[in-house]
């Protein structure tokens, strides 16, 4: 199939009918590889003409873009669909979707590299936040304008007066943030969600790297949101115990939300409280209170007692970390940053007030976590875009700023894969005290990279 070639975007538009059987005769690498030699640095497939598609049918087209996306590191995916078809896809590709989906072939050309700098105008919204701060990020970077609306109703206020905007994007969602894993934060608490039966399932489906690297990171407060489970089985009851008396080396805790014994045994429960487990009605008791936040962990870290040391796996690959981070804040900040010192050591925080921090765990072919320090001018000003104005609202400003630095792990994530060194991220955790950070990685040893944004000292830290 011959592609259309736009504002340097490879489109290729199938008809009809997509499935197992007839997918792979619509493309192939060979009708990329020639659309690439023509200068497109985005390949798309249209949906427009498509009556129907199955999962088979799309996953001849995914498997393509893997290889173009690995091989040449560009933007690939699909376009011009309705949110039907949208949900369709992601739910197809709810664990892992690292290609993109742009609503319009317009959306699309808004984030190729021959667009830029046309300064539009663009409305904003995604129910996914991180995927609203990379598009923000994304579309900044381009050279446009964009607003980000919070809520589908804010949304809907502004996308009814469509003549104040060049362009509109929901239904849409940025590759490099595909990583898909069944948690949020609040508060500096990862809140993982189960539902209906647990038994020995749950050992298999429970990411047990992700949260040993979020327990490194520095989160201490993990709350299992256990409203729509009915019940649970001794295998169950075991992983939890389990679970708990490794959190407990962190010092960190345990707790269940909306969990209904009645259908539970007693001695379930007298078990889990036994393993230092916690119980609460709802999640507002845990999340609205802040003296027990702080109490069960929430806003404070322990010293781990196992240190790890950083290795030259982790080390060879300074100049991807480094990428990732002074790209995004040299854009978010429209400064530029200067490398004043690099060291292996212990990290060294000479200056701590005005200062606040966000580490970030990775784990898959190398394993570690990034830390920035930021002063706070700095950190005000890289997320005035994202807030949509300037603030001194200091849990704005670090919620703000977790979004921020998971953006920065989606670049790391990326640039490494290039480089083919697969791995996934953690979700961000934030202080606004550098003491609690330094609680986290007291005598971690690592590579401390001193920046310059603005005459201000901003610091870089990778460890294990």
């Amino acid at each position: 199939m011959r592609a259309m070639i736009k504002n340097g975007i490879g489109l290729f538009s199938p008809q009809g009918f997509l499935d197992g059987n007839n997918s792979a005769s619509f493309l192939s690498i060979e009708d990329i590889e020639i659309t690439l030699d023509l200068n497109a640095d985005m390949i798309l497939v249209s949906l427009k003409k498509v009556i129907f598609f199955n999962k088979n049918g799309l996953d001849v087209f995914v498997k393509l873009f893997s290889k173009v996306k690995k091989k040449k590191g560009i933007a690939v995916g699909f376009c011009d669909y309705d949110t039907k078809k949208f949900t369709a896809i992601s739910k197809f590709y709810s664990t892992k979707m690292d290609f993109s989906l742009f609503k319009s072939y317009d959306i699309a050309s808004l984030f190729s590299n021959s667009f830029k700098n046309k300064n539009k105008n663009v409305l904003v919204y995604s129910s996914d936040r991180s995927q609203r701060t990379a598009m923000a990020i994304e579309l900044h970077d381009f050279g446009h304008n964009p607003v980000v609306c919070q809520t589908f109703k804010e949304f809907q206020e502004k996308s009814s007066n469509s003549t104040a905007y060049d362009n509109i994007i929901d239904d849409t969602f940025i590759g490099q943030m595909g990583q898909k894993i069944a948690t949020r934060v609040a508060g500096n608490a990862i809140i993982y969600s189960v539902s209906a039966f647990l038994d020995t399932e749950i050992a298999n489906s429970f990411n047990i790297a992700y949260h040993n690297n979020s327990l490194n990171v520095g989160f201490r407060l993990f709350i299992f949101d256990a409203y729509k489970v009915i019940s649970m089985n001794i295998h169950a009851l075991n992983f939890f115990s389990k679970l708990s008396t490794s959190a407990a080396e962190y010092n960190a805790t345990i707790c269940f939300v909306g969990l209904d014994f009645t259908k539970i045994p007693v001695s379930f429960k007298e078990t889990m409280e036994d393993s230092g487990m916690l119980f609460y009605k709802q999640m507002d008791d845990i999340l609205l209170n802040k003296e027990l936040l702080k109490e069960l962990g929430a806003s404070s870290a322990a010293n781990i007692k196992n240190q790890r040391v950083i290795d030259k796996a982790i080390v060879a690959k300074l100049p991807n970390f480094i990428e990732a981070t002074v790209a995004t804040i040299e854009m978010m900040t429209n400064s530029k940053a200067k490398k004043e010192a690099v060291e292996v050591n212990k990290i060294e925080i000479k200056e701590k007030d005005d200062r606040i921090a966000s580490s970030i765990g990775f784990y898959g072919d190398i394993d570690g976590m990034v830390i920035l320090v930021f002063p706070t001018k700095i950190a005000k000003k890289a997320c005035e875009l994202l807030i949509g104005e300037s603030t001194d609202d200091m849990e704005l400003i670090l919620d703000t700023l977790a979004e921020l630095v998971n953006i920065v792990g989606g670049k790391i994530k990326s640039l490494l894969g290039d480089h083919g060194v697969t791995v996934n991220i953690t979700l961000p955790r934030t202080y606004q005290s550098i003491d609690g950070l330094l609680e986290v990685i007291e005598n971690k040893k690592g590579v401390q990279v001193d920046l310059i944004f603005d005459n201000d000292k901003f610091l870089f830290f990778l460890t294990k």
